[in-house]
């Protein structure tokens, strides 16, 4: 496509304002950074305008990882002058979460876009059954008191999140709650993590993809800057109309909604993958 051309940016514009009004809804309805609908409605828009299949889904994962920034700062704030934040939960996991996450991000380049099409697909598959049948809590619940579990656990949410190009809300949550967190603070104390896995996995991305080739313009690295605007600026809009439909449902509703939403996505990364 010729990007001189201004009439040549408008379908990528308008499938980057539909991905931020659809993620700013989840997020409010669902309590979620955004993460699980950027990285496939991205990655989906950035496809139809015929940029390859591997840089797609690397610039859906960083971008989605620069968007998360913002909206967990405003999120985490929140979280704190309600009380919801444990501050000795985030001591003990930010310090790993960072490692974790700028790892996996500098890893990202190594991976093929299946790959991460793949891991996205079987950890959303993951989180949907423990958001149903709550395993989670019974293989990890004894171990709440282990600070050597905590900060494993931290390393590898932070290593997964970086690669699903999430702010690790889905894996940090049922993980604090296992651990014995109410889930107010589990909540809370996940937004403030996911800062942090964000800060750190963008950055990673930043460096991973310096240089790639095929990038789609306005691109530093994997991070695209006229998605981060656009998406950004849309799903914080958009994000109360979602917060106000989940007041509207039931806890057990919101709970089924999200597994459900959950495993369309990763089914639809699945037939990605299948028919690349």
């Amino acid at each position: 496509m010729d990007w001189g051309n201004l009439v040549g940016y408008w379908p990528f514009v308008l499938g980057l304002m539909a991905t931020g009004v659809v993620s700013g809804i989840a997020a409010g309805l669902l309590g979620i950074g955004g993460g699980a609908v950027i990285v496939p409605a991205l990655s989906n828009a950035l496809l139809l305008m015929g940029y390859d299949a591997d840089v797609v889904q690397h610039v859906a994962v960083g971008t989605s990882l620069a968007i998360i920034i913002p909206t967990g700062i405003m999120s985490a704030r929140a979280h704190h002058k309600r009380g919801a934040l444990d501050i000795a939960v985030l001591k003990l996991w930010a310090p790993f979460i960072v490692i974790g996450t700028f790892v996996g991000g500098l890893m990202a380049g190594l991976y093929s876009g299946d790959v991460l099409r793949i891991v996205f697909a079987v950890m959303a598959f993951l989180i949907a059954a423990n958001i149903v049948f709550a395993w989670q809590t019974k293989l990890m619940g004894h171990l709440k008191g282990s600070s050597l579990t905590h900060r494993i656990s931290a390393l590898v949410v932070g290593y997964v999140s970086s690669l699903m190009g999430i702010g690790g809300g889905s894996l940090t949550v049922p993980t604090l709650v296992a651990f014995g967190d109410t889930m107010h603070k589990a909540v809370g104390t996940s937004a403030a993590i996911g800062v942090a896995i964000a800060i750190s996995g963008t950055a990673g991305f930043l460096i991973s993809g310096w240089g790639a080739e095929g990038l789609p313009p306005l691109s530093i690295g994997y991070v695209n800057l006229l998605a981060f605007a656009l998406v950004g600026v849309l799903a914080a809009l958009c994000a109360p109309l979602g917060a106000a439909l989940a007041h509207r449902l039931n806890q057990k509703t919101l709970k089924y909604v999200f597994a459900i939403f959950l495993v369309c996505m990763g089914l639809n990364m699945l037939w990605k993958v299948v028919t690349g």
